[in-house]
């Protein structure tokens, strides 16, 4: 059974605790209760928002739940599979402009398209 620490407000796994605090921080000028205090408030400002992620995963996952029951097996209409994803906003319309950089990152990874092999 995991055991728990109140860090805050939060209720942290002793073994999250330990790893953050003895692993983590040193090194890094944070010491663990500013830490936590921080990450309490995150955690806790970011709730409403959260909550309404979690409600919109569950919508959509709703919808696709009924589509499948009603269309088992393979798609065999990808034009109308397509237009359903859209129709439940799981899928978007693709922006006419998209501004991203690739500023300080190795050419393998910011123009050559390919499978990438990451080794430690």
């Amino acid at each position: 059974m995991t055991d728990f620490v109140k860090c805050q407000r939060l209720k942290v796994a002793v073994s999250l605790q330990r790893f953050v605090d003895e692993e983590v921080l040193p090194g890094t000028g944070l010491e663990p209760e500013a830490f936590w205090k921080g990450f309490d408030a995150l955690v806790h400002d970011l709730a409403p928002v959260n909550r309404e992620l979690l409600a919109e995963r569950e919508r959509l996952q709703g919808q696709l739940d009924k589509w499948y029951k009603a269309h088992p097996g393979p798609i065999t209409d990808m034009p109308a599979y397509r237009e359903f994803l859209h129709s439940i906003g799981y899928l978007q319309p693709v922006p006419e402009h998209v501004a991203a950089t690739t500023a300080n990152v190795d050419l393998e990874i910011s123009e050559q398209a390919g499978p990438q092999l990451v080794v430690p």
